[in-house]
């Protein structure tokens, strides 16, 4: 049918713009007339002239003309009506494009009197005579007639007037001066018309047997030759009479009104027709749409069922809210005989249009696991609704720019003319909420918001879509755990659900700070956390003790971020060797450390006393007790062999009250009678020692050390250690022989090279004649050394720190 069709009916031209065609398009239409000038068409032309533009089958434009319009041409028994259609994408219409439609249409022949009631015009067209006045045409007043005439002969030099008889007073308007106050008139050989639009000024609103009627009441003068005629023009068109009952529209329509009846004495219905868009339906049709078309004595009624064929439903907004109304245009043509005017003929168009009823949206979501994406449809909509924008994380993107955040949208169609919209996004898309739930399961959460807006009527609502779905894809974080002789060790591999829970002991959350404070080592590199305890923590549990070792267990809780739920636990148990809780020293102290059980775990471990219970605790944590004491002390026993002297105490706890200890911790110290003990001396009178080149063989380890404390080098099970670009490493020089409190160990050059050849290429130098590399980009950082334990002869070792780098050429990664 091409973007514009037009349809003769009766004395209508129907002219439809296609929606399709002009989507998206700004409009103007003009109606050319005679001379081939185009006239923009306005609401107040419209309704003036007999024009009549509404909306359509969701946003089809619908042009009505009628036969007497005001730029018809007229022919024998053909009316003629041009238009102009200009088509833009821009308001200021550039590249517009235009469209030339005429049509023709035969009209029927005149009744003596028509009334035809529009939508936003009333029009009255009579035979060019002058019927028979009647006296009493407004009843119980002075007949409107005879004090017509003397208005009229006043304006002998004008062409025509019209005289409005209202209750209060008559006025009469030149025709001039009733056009430019939006009436239509207009004269033909055989009739006079009178077109008046809702808004005039001389309207009244007058109620006929419980319906409301929009009225005028007038008489029209005209010249003809020497002559001055006069027609009665009142026109009344109903504006309710339409209820709403059961799922069904009922429109009453009253019969022979006083409005249009005054001075008939007899009325007798010659035709009742009705039907949908100016269309005629037969009875069988109306039966087949279950229409009920009843003509009683005074009132004519037509009964729709809501959602009838004929009618169609239209997207409405209230309150935010979505729904529906159901809309059908419905006419109804009556004729019938009086003995005043003979045949009229009254043509009623009525829009109609049901109260708003909110219609439920279904949202339902699918998730491709394949292709890690959630599909999530909405609607069923009308065809009348667009999507325009959605609300991602509180920020509205227009649907073009959403597939930038992740979001792809589709509408769909289906057969009975509705539609939907799918929306896709992906399951690793930034605003897809993920939250661990069980097991392998995992919950994805999407929470956006749709705008959509409504053609022609530009209303605007929004859909919350707020949807989770549950996955089978969770991989838990896994942990492996070993210990040394000081330290209980625990790795544990993320998954992909724990990016945010948080790591606790007992109740106790393990911070970075608080891992320093106590001395444990606590690293996360993103794909690994590791963590290491000391042998002896109030952090641990010890399980049970005997002359094998003590059991000492961690336990590692990982917790949910945000509700501290437990979600992951791990351990590690190892078993220690009993000396790490004692030292005895040569100088007699013996420093001895006893734990708590988690057997006992309520007893309090300052109350820990030795044989002699003045003795208390030199220091105490959570789980142990330490006592630092001189062997002839604190209650110690003494006993001596051909070879050995032994020293033997017990730590003891008793309850109040009570002598008999719940805990008891036998120690023993050995100390043997003869040693042979070399001592170097040199005489004062030697000479200064002086330093003089030499050549020889040293013993020298290179070690890998965890952190700067120098604590814990790699174990070999640990190899290959894997490092991140610029991530410290530790090294350690240690001179192991000579043990020579003379020597001092100094390094002169140190490189790196790319394979496990000290010669091959390429090389980087990181310590350049004992000093850094000036050239690097990251310095080698030395560190001191201080005597310990471990570090007799500190002058012995050099210890320096290198960032983790890797060799290139120009761009490209070299491997061995």
């Amino acid at each position: 049918t091409g973007p514009v069709s037009s349809e003769c009916l009766g004395n209508f031209l129907r002219i439809t713009l296609s929606a399709e065609y002009f989507e998206d398009k700004y409009l103007f239409i003009s109606v050319v007339d005679q001379s081939g000038i185009a006239w923009e068409l306005d609401e107040v032309m419209a309704s003036q002239c007999g024009y009549t533009v509404t909306y359509s089958n969701w946003s089809n434009i619908e042009f009505r003309a009628s036969a007497l319009s005001c730029h018809s041409l007229l022919e024998t028994d053909l009316f003629i009506v041009t238009i102009q259609i200009k088509a833009s994408h821009t308001p200021d219409m550039k590249n517009a494009t235009i469209h030339l439609t005429s049509a023709s249409c035969h009209y029927a022949p005149w009744s003596p009197r028509e009334l035809v009631c529009e939508s936003n015009y009333m029009e009255v067209s009579v035979r060019r005579e002058v019927p028979q006045t009647v006296k009493d045409f407004i009843q119980d007043e002075l007949g409107d007639w005879t004090p017509a005439f003397p208005e009229a002969k006043a304006e002998e030099s004008s062409i025509w007037q019209i005289v409005f008889h209202q209750p209060e007073e008559k006025k009469a308007l030149l025709v001039n001066d009733a056009w430019s106050a939006g009436y239509g008139l207009n004269t033909t050989d055989t009739r006079v018309l009178l077109r008046i639009p809702y808004t005039a000024e001389q309207i009244q609103l007058v109620e006929d047997q419980g319906i409301t009627f929009s009225a005028v009441r007038s008489s029209t003068f005209y010249k003809q030759q020497w002559m001055i005629l006069m027609v009665d023009t009142a026109v009344a068109c109903p504006v309710d009479g339409v209820d709403y009952t059961n799922k069904t529209i009922i429109w009453t329509v009253p019969k022979y009104s006083q409005l249009l009846s005054a001075g008939a004495t007899s009325h007798k219905d010659v035709c009742v027709e009705a039907g949908v868009d100016l269309h005629k339906l037969s009875a069988k049709e109306m039966a087949s749409r279950k229409y009920v078309l009843s003509n009683d004595l005074n009132a004519i009624t037509m009964k729709i069922p809501i959602g009838a064929e004929g009618g169609y439903y239209k997207t409405s907004v209230s309150s935010g809210q979505y729904g529906a109304k159901y809309t059908i245009n419905l006419f109804l043509e009556h004729q019938w005989e009086d003995d005043k005017w003979g045949l009229t003929k009254h043509t009623i168009i009525k829009d109609i249009e049901t109260p708003f009823e909110e219609v439920e949206l279904t949202i339902t979501t699918k998730s491709n696991l394949s292709m890690r994406l959630m599909n999530v449809t909405v609607g069923a909509f009308l065809p009348d609704v667009e999507l325009v924008n959605l609300t991602i994380e509180g920020a509205a993107v227009p649907v073009p720019e959403a597939v930038q955040h992740g979001y792809l949208t589709y509408e769909i169609r289906y057969a009975n003319g509705s539609k939907a919209y799918i929306i896709q996004v992906s399951l690793d898309a930034p605003s897809v909420k993920k939250e661990y739930l069980r097991a392998d399961m995992r919950t994805y959460a999407l929470n956006v918001t749709l705008a959509f807006i409504t053609h022609p009527t530009s209303e605007t609502f929004a859909v919350p879509v707020i949807t989770v779905s549950a996955v089978k894809d969770a991989v838990l974080p896994s942990g492996r755990g070993f210990c040394d002789g000081r330290n209980l060790h625990l790795v544990i591999t993320h998954g992909n659900v724990d990016q945010n829970w948080l790591p606790f002991i007992s109740d106790w959350h393990l911070t970075p700070e608080a891992a320093q404070k106590y001395n444990y080592s606590l690293r996360d590199n993103g794909t690994h956390l590791a963590i290491s305890v000391p042998f002896l923590s109030s952090h641990l549990n010890y399980e049970d003790f005997d002359t094998s070792g003590i059991k000492a267990s961690l336990h590692l809780t990982l917790k949910d971020g945000v509700t501290l739920a437990d979600r992951k636990d791990f351990s590690i148990s190892c078993r220690f060797s009993p000396s790490e809780l004692i030292q005895c020293l040569p100088n007699g102290t013996v420093v001895i450390t006893a734990v708590k059980l988690v057997e006992a775990a309520d007893l309090d471990t300052s109350l820990f006393v030795l044989r002699d219970r003045q003795c208390k605790p030199n220091l105490v944590t959570e789980k142990t007790a330490t006592f630092k004491f001189n062997v002839n002390t604190c209650g110690t026993n003494r006993k001596f062999n051909s070879t050995t002297m032994t020293y033997e105490n017990d730590v003891l706890y008793f309850r109040p009250g009570n002598d008999t200890p719940v805990y008891q911790l036998k120690f023993v110290c050995w100390y043997a009678i003869r040693q042979t003990v070399d001592i170097q001396y040199e005489s004062k009178k030697n000479p200064l020692p002086s330093i003089k080149p030499g050549f020889g063989s040293l013993a020298l380890s290179l070690k890998l050390f965890k952190d700067k404390s120098y604590s814990e080098p790699y174990e070999e099970s640990e190899y290959p250690v894997v490092k991140y670009l610029r991530e410290a490493l530790y090294f350690e020089v240690e001179l192991l022989q000579p043990k020579d409190a003379r020597l001092e160990l100094n390094l002169d050059d140190c490189w790196a090279t790319n394979s496990q050849s000290q010669d091959s290429l390429p090389q980087w130098p990181i310590l350049i004649n004992g000093c850094e590399n000036s050239e690097d980009s990251y310095k080698t950082i030395f560190h001191k050394v201080d005597y310990n334990l471990r570090v007799k002869f500190p002058q012995h070792l050099k210890r320096f720190e290198v960032r983790m780098f890797t060799f290139v050429q120009g761009t490209t990664l070299l491997q061995e």
